[in-house]
């Protein structure tokens, strides 16, 4: 129930007459006037127990369809979840994984094998994700040059130390989140039958074409015995090394997810896909965990149960508290006084 009410600040009139006085800019028209003193229409709520009652009933009507579609969407979603941090080590480094990914004179190499369990049709995306890895610290965010990746090494800053220069020579991309550039790499094969993966387009049209120069290409990254992570093909400019765009826009949550490539083609239900990993990235030395993901996605995106929960619980919520508060009104109703004797709807009211 809505009823129309009216207030007025105190002291209104005095503060209007005396405006010059008080500091009060002088009531120019009525309307300014009104508008000044809060005198204007407006409506305000009357909570009765029907209403309360029916807002809650309508939030548990929509909230538990809406729900119930959500977590259908997402049960639709075939999805593939492998770590492979751990198998992929050798048996003699089990217990000394910084040793194995620190040796470049061992081979990184690694072949797994994952049963498809129901059909996925095409696109299917190929999804490296990362946990206990805090992109979102502050440190890291702030180390990089927006103008440097849209213009070149001239506008290197201060703000990529230390990745800033090496053998006092500016470094392009500079900054921390360049430097530890994924590059662990993927291919997968179904028998003797390569499975292509594309790679073009996994990063955002508006990266390529606007934060990444077209003409600046990787000046002194990753030389000498300044090593992070992956490398970058120097005859290719920032804004085609999809890679690195995705990488450096970087995630809120220590556990992330990041777009690798697109397999075109259906892989069918009970198929064995023998996955080739480059186990490259050292996550080792700060305890993460690396996992290969492969998803199908429906019109609402993803494998993600939390939303559809989240309007189930807050509209079956709703509905206990819509028959609670019934059965309340029922057994002690409460008396309503008379909305007519309110101050705003009295003829001739001066307050």
């Amino acid at each position: 129930m809505m009823e129309e009410a009216s207030t007025s600040a105190s002291g209104g009139g005095e503060a209007a007459a005396n405006g010059g006085q008080r500091g009060f800019p002088p009531a120019r028209s009525g309307v300014f006037y009104r508008f000044t003193q809060q005198n204007l229409p407006a409506w305000k709520p009357a909570m009765t127990p029907g209403c309360v009652i029916t807002i809650f009933l309508m939030i548990g009507v929509t909230f538990v369809p809406v729900g119930l579609v959500c977590l259908h969407a997402s049960n639709h979603v075939a999805e593939i979840a492998h770590r492979y941090d751990i198998d992929c080590v050798p048996n003699a480094y089990k217990r000394n994984r910084q040793a194995y990914i620190k040796d470049s004179s061992i081979s990184k190499n690694c072949t797994q094998e994952v049963k498809v369990k129901y059909l996925m049709r095409a696109p299917i995306y190929v999804y490296y994700e990362l946990d206990n890895f805090y992109q979102n610290h502050r440190r890291y965010v702030k180390s990089r040059s927006d103008k440097q990746l849209r213009y070149g090494q001239k506008y290197t800053h201060s703000s990529c130390d230390p990745i800033e220069r090496n053998d006092g020579l500016p470094i392009v991309p500079c900054g921390l989140i360049a430097w530890s550039l994924f590059n662990d790499t993927y291919g997968f094969t179904r028998g003797s039958t390569e499975i292509k993966v594309n790679r073009k387009n996994i990063s955002w049209k508006s990266d390529r074409e606007h934060k990444f120069g077209k003409d600046v290409y990787p000046f002194n990254f990753q030389n000498g015995s300044l090593i992070g992570g992956g490398k970058l093909d120097p005859a290719l400019p920032l804004s085609q090394q999809e890679d690195l765009i995705v990488w450096m826009r970087t995630a809120a949550l220590p556990q992330f997810r990041k777009l690798y490539g697109v397999i075109e083609e259906d892989l069918q239900a009970d198929e064995i896909i023998t996955m080739h990993i480059a186990n490259n990235y050292n996550t080792y030395s700060f305890g993460s965990k690396k996992s290969l993901i492969l998803t199908t996605s429906t019109w609402l995106g993803g494998k993600n149960d939390f939303l559809g929960y989240a309007y189930l619980i807050t509209g079956s919520l709703s509905l206990f508290l819509t028959i609670l508060f019934a059965l309340i009104h029922v057994k002690n109703p409460r008396p309503h006084g008379d909305a007519n004797y309110l101050s705003w709807n009295r003829p001739n009211s001066n307050s």
